[in-house]
């Protein structure tokens, strides 16, 4: 159990007065960084991965604090009992188990008297031999045609990292498959991709773990339509992940009549956190082939064990856990900017939006004690160098917002000559990596107070080597071992998102005053408050003039 608030620890005030002590005029970022040690003594390196935080406002002593913090908190051990299986997610009362999704370790690992590994391996070699076949062609659709196409049918954790996997490593992909994500309700959504998509090569991979969530069942209905509409039987061109006996398991209610395959989900492992089970697994492995998925798999692995062993002045996820600590309850900070300097990247600010925002949006303690402090934090993001051309004006002369800075040293594409001022296209992208941390660290004077920036902007700067599959899996790890070592500290579960229930309840209600005014359209919607009725009434008016 996560010690008492860290507000009650002695050791709190200490930290208090390291805030104090660097808001001083004379602890400027620009001279903390006159310390020619200082990128050797603010960096780590483990795993692939290079974390610079030499531009954070922080200091030796600040940081010694923070790592004591951290001990006093538990928060190594409770990040070792979460990955042996301890139940961690004391709300629902289970084990939180996503880094056994891509552990190959032949040791058993024991929840509620079972050895869970086996159910892991099972499903990881029926993926495999899945994929195989479906890239073999020994499964076609109703045809008989390969299939070219894959629709992830999805909401939230369901698709949000497949994507940014799916989009970080698409250079990679020769099997053929293109992949599509229907993810919205929104009708546009899949209008956009019936127009892209041949049905005859389409298969369409359903995921949900309950196989209720109104959305994804929203969408899968109107694409077994679409498929009966073609005349296409969706037995030849449906798969689903979801949890065991649900009504889309193939030995559920359902028995399996209208789906190819079935692929399981656990109880143990969140949506947010599912992309290396079978939720990414499937999509991401015809996409990919199943190599380069196992490949993502032995990356992320490799970093949950640093995560895991690291000590803590080595420990890449705590360290930058501790510095988001640090700037959101010490230095008051609410958001924070994640920007790769990586065009690949630009779908891993929405993931890791929802996996920090969905898992820290925390009112409660674990103990369901409310809070007095902040948890969590505003993150967005958008790929440099378009965000610099976006929303950096705020950053640099508005609000101060910390910023994670990501790039990567040897790109996908390397034979581009030089171009413009003696440099290529890379170089270039770097020359703005290199100099923006920096403008926002030590900012400029100028007589003009429109073209004075105040600088004392923190940011942190991770480096890849390359987008490989394990550079791609070792990059997820981090950020979901991140965000859970931030939870320990707050003491907070990161593992439940129980604030998404009640527009989901209130939905209930307005979408069946919807369906009485469907079958007869004078029904009037009089159970719902007075805002909400004249919303249904402008959705159902012939005439779309005027306003509610």
């Amino acid at each position: 159990m996560t010690p008492a608030c860290f507000e009650h620890l002695p050791l709190y005030s200490e930290l208090q007065e390291a805030a104090r002590h660097i808001a001083q005029p004379h602890m400027h970022l620009r001279h903390l960084l006159e310390d020619p040690t200082r990128f050797d003594t603010f960096s780590l390196a483990a795993c692939g991965l290079h974390y610079d935080f030499s531009r954070q406002r922080l200091t030796g002593k600040a940081l010694s604090l923070l790592r004591t913090l951290a001990g006093a908190r538990g928060v190594h051990n409770r990040f070792r009992e979460m990955i042996s299986g301890t139940p961690v997610n004391v709300t629902e009362k289970r084990a939180a188990l996503h880094t056994a999704a891509r552990s190959f370790s032949t040791a058993p690992l024991i929840v509620g008297g079972e050895d869970i590994m086996p159910r892991i391996r099972r499903v990881r070699a029926e993926m495999q031999s899945f994929s195989r076949k479906i890239l073999n062609g020994d499964i076609t659709g109703s045809t008989g045609k390969r299939f070219r196409h894959v629709v992830v049918i999805g909401i939230g954790g369901s698709y949000l990292g497949t994507a940014f996997i799916s989009e970080a490593l698409a250079a990679l992909s020769d099997t053929g498959i293109r992949l599509h994500y229907l993810s919205n309700v929104d009708i546009h959504n899949l209008g956009d991709i019936a127009g892209k998509i041949d049905p005859e090569t389409t298969l369409w991979v359903v995921i949900s773990k309950s196989y209720t969530t109104t959305e994804t069942m929203a969408n899968a209905h109107q694409a077994r339509t679409l498929m009966l509409e073609k005349g296409l039987s969706p037995a030849r061109h449906f798969v689903t992940v979801t949890a065991k006996g649900s009504p889309g398991d193939v030995d559920g209610p359902g028995g399996g009549t209208d789906s190819l395959a079935a692929f399981h989900m656990f109880d143990f492992i969140g949506g947010r956190y599912s992309v290396t089970s079978a939720v990414g697994g499937v999509p991401l492995s015809l996409f990919l082939g199943w190599e380069r998925f196992e490949r993502i798999l032995k990356g992320a692995e490799e970093m949950d064990r640093h995560a895991a062993a690291a000590p803590p002045e080595e420990n890449l996820p705590l360290t930058a856990a501790l510095i988001s600590f640090w700037n959101n309850n010490l230095l008051g900070y609410p958001a924070q900017a994640l920007i790769p300097y990586a065009a690949p990247l630009r779908k891993l600010a929405p993931h890791v939006q929802q996996l920090s925002m969905e898992s820290n949006g925390k009112s409660v303690t674990a103990e369901g004690q409310h809070i007095s402090f902040s948890t969590g934090y505003i993150l967005f993001g958008e790929p440099g160098t378009n965000a610099q051309h976006s929303f950096f004006q705020l950053l640099h002369q508005g609000r101060p917002v910390p910023v994670e800075f990501i790039g990567v040293r040897t790109p996908l594409y390397s034979h581009f000559p030089t171009t413009t001022k003696g440099v290529s296209n890379h170089q270039e992208l770097w020359a703005n990596l290199i100099s923006q941390p920096m403008a926002l660290a030590l900012g400029r004077e100028n007589d003009d107070p429109a073209r004075s920036f105040p600088g004392n902007r923190p940011s942190s700067t991770l480096v890849l080597e390359s987008l490989t599959p394990e550079n791609v899996g070792r990059l997820l790890s981090f950020y979901e071992a991140k965000t859970v070592y931030e939870a320990f500290l707050w003491g907070t579960n990161p593992f439940d998102q129980f604030g998404v229930e009640l527009g989901k309840v209130l939905a209930t209600d307005v979408r069946k005053e919807m369906a009485a005014k469907n079958r007869d359209p004078r029904h009037a919607p009089e159970t719902l408050d007075p805002i909400s009725r004249r919303y249904v009434e402008m959705l159902f008016r012939k005439d779309e003039r005027g306003a509610p």
